[in-house]
């Protein structure tokens, strides 16, 4: 193995196609595509500072390396890549991979990252931006903290643990998408999925959980989520109040408050949910809006 050691390397593809390279303490500077095309390398101690760094790579494994802001689009058409202890500025990273690994990594613009990607393990990553993760699948997470609306859509085959997520419009278009033990804070969650699944996870949402085919909660709680579950196909186990509900399509719903259950006949069939709830304070046939 080839080792490149303190060097500042700059202009279009310093190290263009290399093989079995170890590169400790380097800074790549103004210059696209320094690694494009490279296999079997493996970075520490150093700086990408200018794009497209590690294109159409394989079997990659950076530590302890930064990305500036200005090396945005990083990690593109790349396979077997892992990542640790690392503070990503840069937008745009991680497209169309297959096997990725982060572990201990910030990405602080993470905006329209990790997307249409295959093979994804994430543990303890912070990440902030829009469109995180958007049609990728096989996707494995531990303790990821997430500021960004309309993360995972259309993802599949997704797991999540220990998480938080403040995102509005989360897991749209998604399937077999399974979370635990996690705080998920956004409007409309869960819109147009197929099979999700919330285990003792704790939700905050205005009209959450609509329009999934579906959809299973075990032993949950909503906190000031209203209009939940409108046409949905439902299996919840919810232990705290639900402050109202509003034509779920089938199902059993069980809580131990209801604020208000809506279930309006010439909308759904309200004999195919079953609630189980002891203390509703109000029933109602018809929506406020069209009262």
């Amino acid at each position: 193995m080839t080792e490149i050691k303190q060097k500042r390397l700059t202009g279009e593809r310093a190290l263009f196609a290399g093989r079995d390279l170890m590169i400790k303490d380097c800074v790549f500077e103004d210059g696209e595509s320094p690694l494009k095309e490279s296999h079997d390398i493996s970075i520490e101690n150093s700086l990408f500072g200018w794009k497209y760094p590690l294109w159409y790579c394989k079997n990659v494994s950076v530590n302890n390396t930064n990305w500036l802001e200005t090396a945005r689009a990083g990690v593109w058409y790349t396979d077997n890549i892992t990542v640790k202890n690392a503070l990503i500025q840069a937008p745009k990273n991680f497209r169309r991979c297959d096997g990725v690994m982060l572990n201990d990594v910030s990405l602080t613009k993470a905006y329209e990252t990790f997307w249409n990607c295959k093979n994804v393990k994430l543990k303890n990553v912070t990440a902030a931006g829009e469109y995180f993760a958007m049609n990728s699948e096989n996707i494995d997470i531990e303790e990821l903290k997430l500021d960004g609306n309309y993360s995972f859509d259309g993802c599949k085959n997704v797991v999540i643990r220990n998480s938080t997520l403040l995102s509005k419009d989360a897991f749209w278009n998604s399937e077999n998408i399974t979370v635990y033990d996690s705080f998920i804070s956004g409007e409309y969650l869960g819109w147009n999925s197929k099979n999700l699944t919330f285990v003792n996870c704790t939700i905050e949402s205005l009209q959450g959980m609509c329009y999934i085919d579906s959809l299973v909660m075990k032993n949950c709680k909503l906190i000031n989520t209203t209009l939940a579950f409108e046409y949905s196909s439902v299996d919840a186990l919810i232990t705290s109040n639900i402050d109202s509900i509003l034509n779920p399509s089938s199902g059993v719903i069980k809580a131990e408050h209801i604020g208000e259950l809506i279930l309006e006949k010439d909308m759904i069939d309200p004999s195919k949910t079953k609630i189980i709830c002891n203390d509703i304070d109000t029933e109602s046939d018809t929506v406020e809006w069209r009262r």
